[in-house]
This record gives C-alpha cells, sequence and structure tokens, in this order.
C-alpha cells in the first residue's frame, strides 16, 4: 500500500481528532489551529493575491543583457 493511501485512511480519525481540540482543546492557540486546518480541509486554503512589481523590467533587463552580447561579438 503507497503511503498516500495510508495516510488517507486515517483520514476519518484524524477529522475527529481535530474536532475534538476545536472543542476541548486546552489553550486558545491549539483550537485555532485545528479550527484553520478543518476549514482549510473543508473549503480548501483562500488564493494568496499575488502581484507582480517588476513587470516589464526583466524583459528590458534581458534585452540590454542580449544587446552587450551582441556587442561584444567579433
Amino acid at each position: 500500500m503507497e503511503l498516500k493511501s495510508r495516510a488517507r485512511s486515517y483520514t476519518d480519525m484524524s477529522l475527529q481528532a481535530i474536532a475534538h481540540i476545536i472543542q476541548k482543546g486546552e489553550s486558545e492557540q491549539a483550537r485555532v489551529s485545528a479550527a484553520f486546518g478543518m476549514l482549510d480541509r473543508g473549503w480548501g486554503k483562500p488564493n494568496q493575491p499575488t502581484e507582480n512589481k517588476i513587470e516589464g523590467k526583466v524583459e528590458i533587463v534581458l534585452r540590454d543583457i542580449a544587446l552587450e552580447l551582441r556587442k561584444k561579438k567579433p
């Protein structure tokens, strides 16, 4: 049995353990962590926005490098 399949066989037990920690965890940190884990498993992690602040700059730098290399060819 492959590892992924073996790990998935513990899904129900794991969800029960997470639910138990949410309900009866001894620390707020444990309960919050378990709650996020449960939400991530049920709904997926939220998309993280990405911003490309250097759009276009890379192209310009590469073009400049290519021009310099052409100048140096004999």
